[in-house]
């Protein structure tokens, strides 16, 4: 089938929704997400928008904040770009109806409610209780639902990027898509595609990302020649739910912010010998230290104590954490939870520039999937969903500039064309091997490319990926097409460029800790790692 539309959106998490609902207004948009419309790591983020609205901070403080906690490789002009930006990004989620939290009924900008989170120096994080992704989504998703040049292609994936290649440089023009519920190949040719698929947690066996984020964008991106960067430096979250009913449940950075405390099983607190902020250092000091001291104890966890809190308060503050660990057995009020880091968000991604543009023309990517210069080597706590709205809007104000583009379909093509003439179904057996491949893509990365790593680790986890290539590139030979293939080829693909960027950053700085290098090289590695498909600098 072959569908021709102005602006293809892939993703549907708050970038993707926030760019469609702009465009909508220049011309007809389809947005294709994987499974469920609400589905997307927007949809888990339960902190909230850092963002200066209160008159004790100032933007200049954030920008501060963003470009300590990035290590040395944000760009300036970027984090001040998106910092100073920031209310007008609440004032247009608060026009489509999203409800934060405020202080009091005045119902204000500067009455909202701010919760104060790791690496911030003020309290600035806007938020809708701790359930504040899933209000979000859920406003942009009824104004996508109720616009007329919106069409919401649910239960559809991405397979490759469509592309023609000129003398000089290679132009987007749209994607191969799978309906996996029809079993039916569609290509939809577009003058501007926006690749918004969010992250790649799922390459690890431990994650607080949905099931979804295994790194699509990124993967289609990188196989059609756009540049990717920085792809070492993902996030672990420091306090994942320990439990084997809650996998991938994210304790809110907010927690610690309320003056959460990190005990071992003895009570003991530890991360005043790490960190002269404790409880509230950057990320990847709270989760490198978590790390060691389990690797000390031999203890599977460390616990994060909110004993000091009224339950009244902890019902009203964090009501979504309070009930999902009630329904464990956990009452927060009087129990210590059982926390360790988890794979949470990816710094790195699809090269792009000031207009969120990539090298490929035509194609856009914002939100996780997208490596603008903001978060730089740890990404400042809650910056994502500022950095993903305010992104939206400059790449729409960008792309709405584009002329229609003029190519010939014969001179169409992309990486899939080669396997086009398979069914679309798959054996039970065949899905067993597919599940196999995949944890041992996890595995791998979670033994030898997590929070701390050693030049021996990442080749031997470099060893093992070649294998797993070898048995993919026969599986997506021989094998019919399935939605589990699609997302182990992208897995296979996203592991083996991480290994990559961390072997090739002979430091340590932000996320990626190499004991090999334990130092920070500003002389050698004051710079992004960026690679692109044939081509390395």
């Amino acid at each position: 089938m072959l569908k021709e539309v102005d602006y293809l959106v892939i993703g549907s998490g708050i970038a993707g929704l926030s760019f469609a609902l702009t465009m909508a207004h220049h011309g007809k948009v389809i947005i294709v997400t994987k499974k469920r419309e609400s589905e997307s790591n927007t949809n888990y983020a339960q902190g909230g928008i850092a963002t200066v609205v209160d008159g004790v901070d100032s933007f200049e403080k954030h920008i501060h904040d963003t470009l300590d906690a990035g290590a040395g490789l944000c760009k300036r002009e970027i984090v001040e770009r998106v910092v100073k930006s920031g209310p007008d990004a609440i004032r247009r989620l608060i026009d489509l109806g999203v409800k934060f939290s405020y202080k009091s009924k005045s119902r204000r900008l500067n009455d909202l409610d701010l919760g104060k989170e790791g690496g911030h120096s003020e309290k600035r994080v806007v938020h809708a209780a701790d359930y504040t992704g899933r209000e979000i989504e859920t406003r942009l998703i009824n104004a996508v639902k109720n616009n007329p040049n919106i069409t919401l292609f649910k239960n559809h994936m991405a397979i490759d990027l469509l592309y023609t290649n000129n003398q000089d440089h290679t132009s987007c023009c749209g994607a191969w898509v799978f309906d996996i519920r029809g079993l039916e190949l569609i290509k939809i040719l577009a003058n501007i595609t926006l690749l918004a698929t969010g992250g790649l947690g799922q390459v690890y066996l431990h994650t607080t990302n949905p099931k979804i984020a295994t790194g699509d964008g990124a993967a289609m991106a990188y196989r059609a020649g756009a540049k990717v960067a920085n792809l070492e430096f993902m996030q672990f979250h420091p306090t994942s739910l320990f439990h084997p009913e809650g996998e991938g449940f994210l304790i809110s950075e907010a927690a610690r912010g309320e003056g959460g405390k990190l005990r071992l099983r003895n009570g003991k607190r530890f991360m005043q010998n790490y960190h002269p902020r404790a409880e509230l250092a950057t990320r990847d000091v709270v989760a490198r230290a978590i790390d060691q001291e389990i690797k000390h104890s031999g203890d599977p966890c460390v616990y994060l104590d909110l004993t000091h809190l009224r339950e009244s308060y902890l019902r009203q503050r964090f009501p979504n954490i309070y009930k999902k660990l009630s329904n464990l057995g956990i009452d927060i009020a009087t129990d210590w939870i059982p926390v360790v880091p988890a794979a949470h968000y990816m710094c790195g991604g699809v090269v792009v520039d000031s207009e969120g543009r990539t090298n490929l023309e035509n194609l856009y990517a914002v939100g996780e999937v997208a490596h603008t210069g903001m978060h730089g080597g740890n990404r400042l706590a809650s910056n994502s969903l500022l950095e993903a709205v305010v992104f939206a809007e400059i790449a729409a104000n960008s792309a709405r500039k584009v002329k229609p583009a003029e190519f010939n379909i014969k001179d169409v093509t992309s990486e899939f064309d080669r396997v086009m003439g398979g069914k679309i179904s798959v054996t039970e057996e065949e899905k067993i091997l597919i599940a196999h491949a995949m944890l041992d893509v996890k595995q791998i990365m979670g033994n030898y490319v997590g929070v701390v790593r050693s030049n021996k680790r990442l080749s031997w986890a470099e060893r093992r990926l070649e294998i797993i290539k070898s048995d993919l590139a026969d599986l997506w030979e021989n094998f019919p097409l399935s939605f589990d293939l699609i997302e182990l080829r992208n897995l296979v693909l996203l592991a083996n460029l991480i290994v990559k960027c961390a072997k090739l950053r002979k430091e340590s700085r932000g996320l990626h800790y190499n004991i090999d290098y334990p130092h920070l090289d500003d002389v050698n590695w004051h710079k992004d790692t960026v690679i692109q498909r044939d081509s390395q600098k």
